[in-house]
């Protein structure tokens, strides 16, 4: 592929600008020679994109503005801008739907390219505003770039933030119930351990007793039985699930003076 496959034929650049550009866009940057200013941008990256695509904008020394295949004049630039925005927008909408961790990290894995590519378009157009000098184009390219790339830092820490909460929620969560588990099974077993030798020594000696039960008539003794088991099972349901609270973290207070040692 040749230099001139990268360029549009019809600009009429230094030479020295296609000779430093090779098959493909590169990294974003600003090239300058004879009053011509050349600006190497990329699109909007796309989700599962690994190459990005270039597009180029030309300053003549007159101060017009061409774009590669966004048309002339300033509003070239403001339409490449505007695909930033409308990607970080579409971004914000989706991490403000975000419920799961997975949800969350799909919006990361997704506007980590994003943002990339917004910090160095920034950092372009800032060497490109610094090279032209007091051109109100470029300052307000600049300023927009400055503000996408803001806008996409702080989506960016947001969606991280709110992902490390949820994961932390969920395992704070688990450990709630673990721990609600664990008392349940310590209070069980010091309940069988209650009464193990009572069992052991019914077992052993019999406990063949005369209550009075046996006398009455079916069906009074098992309703009397089944009623009695199931008191007791609900009883034994509520000790069981009884809520045990951990005991709070110490912290220091804020009236808590700090000892310092002499």
């Amino acid at each position: 592929m040749s230099n001139a496959s990268i360029l549009p034929l019809s600009w009429e650049v230094p030479e020295i600008f296609r000779l430093r550009l090779g098959d493909g866009p590169g990294r974003q940057r600003v090239m300058q020679a004879d009053g011509h200013v050349l600006l190497v941008t990329h699109r909007p990256p796309r989700q599962g994109e690994r190459v990005r695509s270039g597009r180029y904008f030309w300053r003549t020394p007159e101060g017009k503005w061409i774009s590669s295949d966004l048309g002339q004049g300033p509003n070239a630039m403001l339409k490449h801008l505007e695909e930033y925005t409308t990607e970080v927008n579409k971004l914000e909408k989706a991490e403000a739907d975000a419920q799961s961790s997975e949800d969350y990290f799909r919006v990361i894995s997704e506007l980590s390219p994003l943002l990339r590519a917004t910090r160095n378009l920034h950092s372009t157009l800032q060497k490109a505003r610094e090279l032209i000098g007091n051109d109100r184009a470029a300052i307000n390219y600049r300023d927009r770039a400055y503000e996408l790339e803001r806008s996409a830092e702080l989506l960016f820490n947001e969606a991280k933030n709110e992902l490390d909460f949820l994961i932390a929620q969920r395992t704070e969560q688990q450990a709630a119930s673990s721990h609600r588990m664990a008392i349940s099974a310590h209070r069980l077993n010091v309940m069988a351990a209650f009464f193990f030798p009572v069992v052991t020594l019914a077992t052993i000696f019999g406990t063949s007793m005369r209550h009075g039960l046996e006398t009455l008539s079916w069906p009074f003794p098992f309703l009397t039985m089944v009623f009695v088991g199931i008191l007791l099972g609900v009883m034994l349901i509520v000790f069981m699930t009884m809520p045990v609270n951990p005991k709070p973290r110490k912290r220091r207070g804020v009236d808590e003076r700090i000892r310092r040692t002499p």
